[in-house]
């Protein structure tokens, strides 16, 4: 890492977090057991993606799992909430989750062509992973990114997943995106206001701090919060977020008919792998991804954006997106 890149982490998060995410990272990125929320991390196992390569190749599925995963589907999410401001019904976020941009060059090229498609909403949120690979290089991801982009309406703001280096936060920062590490934005329209909260990785890197990144907002406001995992989703909802949006699962990836995960690579209710969720009083939404982890592929399980449209709960069921005008 250049002494540029240090300085940089250490002006934007302070000397205290920059030195122990990096060192997290120089101890444990490559680590295959022991380290994060779960034990195993198949991700980190490079003999893994071989034999998965080869056994999809072997029984003649590989290519059809490849063309699956360019197949980018949109989707839409609706939440209602009495406590949502009224100058923010039908407000829109965009939401892009496990982009992988270095993974699959096909499903790159069809997400930009959704991303040139559709510029129906207010704001965009990226939830994490947009590396391919767990450690090294970083360069070829960087400048995926910024083909991604080049692509979305601003504001943009993200999240760091657990295939992420810190280091790559100057260079996201430098495309327009606000990084959120265990921090808040307040975001205003007509004089009334929602917080859009984010925190660093809790899955592999753990370095998540849901109370300093909730420090700042009024208990009677409307707040999001972006985690790339979901897997935090018991103290999200006990810091009284309202919605949370997450990743990381894939939703499985590779599925049994149905749409049955064989495994989320993460601890928590199968019901929350994917699409939206209830946690106490706190809505829920897992984004299955628009890229792909380990290898190219995708069975049962179609990659996605997301628009979630905001709504207070008193108004009535719409069927169909609000006019944007």
């Amino acid at each position: 890492m250049g002494q540029d890149v240090s300085e940089l982490l250490e002006k934007r998060l302070g000397r205290l977090h920059a030195k122990l995410r990096l060192g997290i990272e120089a101890d444990h990125e490559a680590q295959v057991f022991g380290q994060g929320i779960n034990y195993f991390h198949i991700e980190n196992l490079e003999l893994s993606h071989f034999a998965i390569w080869a056994c999809l190749r072997l029984i003649g599925l590989y290519g059809r799992g490849r063309r699956n995963a360019a197949r980018i589907e949109v989707k839409r999410n609706y939440v209602r909430s009495t406590r949502i401001p009224k100058a923010f019904e039908g407000y829109t976020i965009l939401q892009l989750s496990d982009l992988h941009v270095d993974m699959s060059q096909d499903a790159m090229e069809r997400l930009t062509t959704i991303l040139q498609m559709i510029d129906n909403y207010d704001l965009c949120v990226l939830t994490g992973d947009y590396r391919g690979q767990t450690f090294g290089p970083y360069d070829a991801t960087l400048a995926g990114m910024s083909r991604v982009c080049a692509e979305i309406k601003k504001p943009i703001y993200g999240v760091l997943g657990n295939h992420d280096t810190v280091q790559m936060l100057p260079g996201l920062e430098g495309m327009g995106i606000r990084m959120l590490l265990n921090e808040c934005e307040t975001i205003e329209r007509d004089h009334q206001r929602i917080h859009l909260a984010g925190v660093d990785d809790a899955h592999f890197y753990r370095a998540d701090n849901i109370e300093k990144a909730a420090s700042e907002i009024p208990s009677d406001e409307f707040s999001i919060l972006l985690s790339h995992t979901p897997e935090i989703y018991q103290p999200a909802a006990l810091a009284d977020f309202d919605l949370m949006l997450s990743g990381h699962t894939h939703g499985g990836q590779i599925c049994l008919p149905g749409g049955i995960p064989v495994t989320l690579d993460s601890v928590l209710p199968r019901y929350m792998g994917s699409g939206p969720w209830k946690y106490r009083n706190m809505i829920g939404y897992t984004s299955v991804g628009a890229g792909s982890s380990i290898v190219p592929v995708r069975f049962n399980c179609p990659p996605e954006v997301t628009l979630h449209y905001l709504q207070t709960a008193i108004h009535p069921s719409m069927e169909t997106p609000p006019d944007r005008q």
